[in-house]
């Protein structure tokens, strides 16, 4: 095959490292797995979790002795741009084409994926997928299954098949839309069987599949493929193409989107989330701009998607939000009565899309919310069940909007039909799928807001939340303490954002970021603050003053402009105050920081009773003696506590330790440890107070 011209592609990414390929040159299912993830970087040629790559070798059978040919393909549920060898499954070839001696046609679907266990060589194997007969029936030693947007824009042409005739000549095959399965790879067979020498076949409004004799032919392939389906497209656009049918709206800048959008996301939010929580994600890219402002825009969205890994992960079809680009989103509960009657028209749709369409053996009807919202002028909503499902939901129908184009320009745009469309969503399979998953953390779904969150108890408190499901908001005035932080810390579980406290303008940005993010706000922990010790004769002004902005009006200006988002999601909320013992009990030089800590304890009494008919709980953990990782005592708030109890500093710890009940060092993570104890299990507690201080009589609350 001559690859001449495979340094110049202009639509895909070329990552081929020879000289690293030339360090696995000795084992070919790690050559299959670096193909695999440098083709799963580049979205244009597959989305997170779509498509197969796959590798033949000859392996020693363990119970023979003798050579066999073992397939190596991603097992079910993987990535290829994450591929290891965990996520891949190995099949004896000879088996897996035995297959077709039980056979008994489409119906017998399901069981033939039962039986693909019974072929399994390697024991540490991942469950196979469903393309598994898609690969294992076709000969080449390296074959590619990818989801292009360019092909899948060819696939899904009202003409494809001759388009690809018109591109590929004979080197190309054609193969009629049918849902993935043995049937399908034993149409795959024949198609290579009645086309000797072809080089790869496009799939009816699915995809693609090329092979190579080597990973590295392979790969160049699939490359030139994609790119001569790409530049084909690019040929057809010229300088009076109106692209889905040119433009009805004009965007605002970048700002005014950003704008919109924070605004009414609590909105979105809260009526995506009828049936179960959900978290949001925002895309103004170009590509969504172009079609959300288009004049084809109410007629393409409603025809749906056609490949089935875009749909699976973006419902059938979208809801174009009956919004002006300028609309006046300062009531925000008036804009939520205007949107909720088309919320309940999608979901009255998407159940009689259930009813029309299901089989005896259906699974339930999901969730009939949907997850992609279309805003014109102002960009694209996703709401899933977490911050990386939203992101990947809002990327595949980014991919559908790449296809739609494409077809569009080539020919017109031809979505499945709604039954195939219903049997790839309801497929037992993919309820399979699903049921394997992992059960959801206690914090799964929900949105979290930490202050002081560079450091000590904060991003002890942040750092828990995550890994009980959480996404989290790290507030803190310090940057530098926010960017070591944020190294603990992914895009889809965390955002860090630069506050002062103190400044009601920059809490209100913080909140803006937070709902732009990630759709709302579900939990707010005040963990900010700074400690002062002195005597009354040399306590200042400037002291009381700054504990009491930020420990104390802080935290009223940050509940305040929570609670707003609070009340419009109408999903209740929790408020964690961290304050301190010291506002319970009296001691020397600390009048300042002890009447500030008294103050925040009272205000979440306070916000107890009056925000409980909105089922807001507001509670208050009560720390003493977090010296280790704690950034308070890495100032004069340690000299001056050893002063008070008139020992050194370096013997705090042990001091802090023998003098509570229990005699144990309180650690920031013990803190954290109760403030999930409040938001996740104890959600009849409110107006409470848990101190965490190893046993302090003097501070018992009753």
């Amino acid at each position: 095959m001559n690859h001449s011209k495979t340094l110049n592609f202009q639509h895909v990414n070329y990552l081929w490292d020879d000289k690293h390929a030339g360090t696995l040159a000795e084992d070919q299912v790690a050559l299959f797995l670096y193909r695999s993830n440098i083709l799963g970087a580049d979205l244009r040629i597959t989305n997170y979790g779509g498509g197969n790559t796959s590798c033949k070798t000859i392996e020693k059978d363990p119970l023979t002795g003798e050579n066999c040919e073992v397939m190596w393909i991603k097992g079910s549920g993987g990535d290829i741009g994450t591929l290891n060898r965990t996520g891949i499954a190995g099949l004896y070839i000879e088996r897996l084409r035995n297959l077709k001696n039980v056979y008994q046609g489409l119906e017998d679907e399901d069981r033939m994926v039962g039986l693909f266990s019974h072929c399994i060589y390697s024991l540490e194997s991942r469950a196979p997928s469903i393309d598994t007969p898609l690969h294992g029936l076709l000969p080449f030693p390296h074959i590619d299954h990818l989801h292009p947007d360019a092909l899948i824009a060819i696939a899904a042409a009202k003409d494809g098949k001759k388009i690809t005739q018109e591109i590929w000549g004979d080197t190309m095959g054609w193969v009629d839309w049918q849902r993935p399965g043995f049937d399908l790879g034993l149409q795959l067979e024949n198609c290579l069987n009645a086309n000797p020498g072809i080089r790869g076949i496009v799939l009816g409004s699915h995809g693609l599949f090329t092979w190579g004799e080597t990973s590295k032919e392979c790969y160049l392939n699939s490359l030139e493929v994609i790119e001569q389906a790409s530049t084909y497209i690019a040929s057809k656009l010229t300088k009076t193409t109106k692209v889905f049918g040119g433009a009805k709206h004009e965007s605002p800048n970048k700002s005014k989107r950003n704008h919109q959008a924070s605004k009414l996301m609590p909105v979105l939010r809260s009526l995506c989330s009828s049936e179960q929580n959900m978290v949001g994600h925002f895309n103004d890219n170009a590509e969504v701009l172009e079609f959300i402002n288009s004049e084809d825009l109410e007629t393409l969205a409603p025809m749906g998607t056609s490949c089935p890994d875009h749909f699976l992960r973006t419902k059938i079809k979208p809801l174009i939000l009956p919004l002006d680009i300028e609309a006046d989103l300062r009531d925000l509960e008036r804009v939520k009565k205007l949107l909720a009657p088309y919320f309940e028209t999608y979901r009255q749709e998407y159940a009689t899309y259930y009813q029309q369409f299901k089989k005896e053996s259906s699974p339930a009807m999901r969730d009939p919310n949907p997850v992609i919202l279309l805003y014109p002028g102002i960009g694209l909503f996703s709401f899933a069940k977490n911050k990386q499902t939203a992101r990947i939901a809002s990327e595949f129908y980014t991919n559908a909007i790449n296809v739609m184009r494409g077809s569009e320009v080539i020919s017109s745009y031809s979505s499945l039909p709604l039954q195939e469309a219903f049997d790839i969503e309801y497929w037992l399979l993919e309820e399979a799928k699903l049921q394997r998953m992992p059960k959801e953390k206690p914090l799964s779904r929900k949105i979290a807001l930490v202050t002081g969150a560079g450091g000590g108890i904060g991003k002890s408190i942040a750092k828990k939340f995550v890994t009980e499901g959480a996404v989290v908001i790290l507030l803190d005035i310090s940057e530098k303490n926010l960017k070591e932080a944020e190294k603990e810390f992914n895009k889809d579980n965390a955002l860090s954002v630069v506050c002062d406290i103190n400044n009601s303008e920059a809490i209100q940005n913080a909140i803006e970021k937070t709902c732009l993010n990630f759709g709302g706000i579900d939990i707010v922990v005040h963990s900010a603050g700074l400690a002062i010790s002195k005597p009354l004769s040399e306590t200042t002004s400037e002291d009381w003053d700054m504990l009491q902005n930020i420990l104390v009006k802080g935290q009223f200006e940050l509940f305040k402009q929570a609670t707003a988002v609070l009340k419009i999601q109408k999903k209740g909320g929790n408020f964690i105050t961290i304050a301190s013992k010291n506002g319970l009990v009296a001691g020397p030089n600390n009048v300042a920081y002890g009447t500030a800590k008294a103050a925040q304890q009272h205000m979440t009494r306070l916000l107890a009773a009056e925000l409980a008919k909105e089922k807001i709980r507001v509670n208050t953990v009560n720390p003493d003696g977090v010296i280790v990782g704690s950034k308070i005592w890495e100032g004069s708030w340690a000299k001056g506590r050893a002063d008070a109890n008139g020992i050194k500093v370096n013997d705090l710890p042990a001091f802090y330790a023998k003098r509570n009940l229990l005699n144990q060092i309180i650690t920031p993570d013990d803190i954290a440890q109760a403030v999930f104890s409040l938001v996740a299990f104890l959600d009849k507690s409110t107006g409470n107070t848990i101190n965490v201080d190893g046993g302090m009589a003097n501070a018992f609350v009753r």
